[in-house]
């Protein structure tokens, strides 16, 4: 009786994961399983080396949203070059901060763009010049 049960779970899980509408189509077809089973029968699983499945929920919960035409991670596209910006940056060895390129770019910054430092007591804020006159500019043309 054990090996039937055995072979219709095998049967249905896929190799590998299951997207868009096939993804959908799947899951609204096991609803009546658990959650880490309609993942596994959808291809969200490894197999560790004592042949045991891992699931992975996070992987098939994205690719549900996704197939329903949701995709949360558009600010964390990578383009394939180099790190991807963690927001945290360290003091070098010679004193000096440097903020990566990711950022400049994320922000639109060109070389030649100005900015006000202001210390705090543990932090450090960066105010654009261009930027701050400009506001300026507009609240005095509102007044």
């Amino acid at each position: 009786m054990a090996k039937t049960t055995e072979k219709l779970n095998t049967s249905e899980q896929s190799n590998t994961p299951l997207t868009g509408k096939a993804l959908l189509k799947k899951v609204k077809e096991l609803s009546h399983k658990s959650k880490k089973d309609t993942a596994i029968a959808c291809g969200y699983y490894s197999t560790t080396k004592e042949k045991q499945k891992r699931v992975n929920l996070a992987k098939f919960y994205d690719a549900v949203l996704q197939a329903k035409g949701l995709n949360l991670d558009d600010n964390n596209v990578k383009d394939g070059r180099g790190r991807a910006a963690t927001y945290r940056a360290c003091v070098h060895r010679n004193g000096q901060l440097v903020i990566g390129a990711n950022y400049t770019q994320e922000m639109g910054l060109k070389p030649g763009d100005e900015f006000i430092i202001q210390l705090g007591h543990k932090h450090i804020h960066l105010r654009q010049i261009n930027i701050e006159v400009e506001k300026e500019d507009e609240n005095h043309e509102e007044e």
